[in-house]
């Protein structure tokens, strides 16, 4: 075989594995899981507005709340507007609740766990929140 024809031997082998390599991420790319309506109402269920600007008072109201519902408060970072607590009771429960500005309002969030697994129900979630309004004597408002 020729250097010419080794040449272009390789660069057609080349090409080929290029396109292949571009094809395969083509179709993963459709394939890619899509937000689902029900994600979209779960992370709805998980965050509320509060018509205030005092971050510090929120954590403060937020560990409070933990507290008040059974929860032992393991993990503080006002750095981060992070509380996270833990409920043995049988069960491993831990509630992680972020608090992040948007505007003239905080915007909470809270994920619950049992053990690894998500808590999905909006139960709970509703009831964190109308403990976090009493304790704040705030209204919170239902994010979009």
């Amino acid at each position: 075989m020729s250097s010419k024809a080794a040449k272009g031997f390789l660069t057609l082998a080349v090409s080929w594995q290029i396109l292949a390599g571009l094809s395969g991420c083509e179709i993963a790319t459709h394939n890619a899981p899509q937000p689902m309506e029900g994600q979209l109402k779960l992370a709805s269920v998980r965050s509320r507005a509060f018509a205030m600007t005092d971050r510090q008072k929120m954590l403060r109201a937020a560990i409070a709340t933990l507290q008040d519902l059974g929860f032992i408060v393991d993990r503080a970072d006002s750095n981060l507007a992070s509380v996270s607590g833990t409920k043995l009771n049988q069960y491993l429960l831990r509630w992680t609740v972020t608090v992040s500005a948007q505007g003239a309002e905080l915007l909470v969030r809270a994920n619950a766990r049992y053990d690894v697994t998500p808590v999905l129900e909006a139960e709970p979630y509703e009831k964190f929140f109308a403990a976090l309004s009493r304790a704040l004597s705030l209204a919170a408002r239902q994010v979009d």
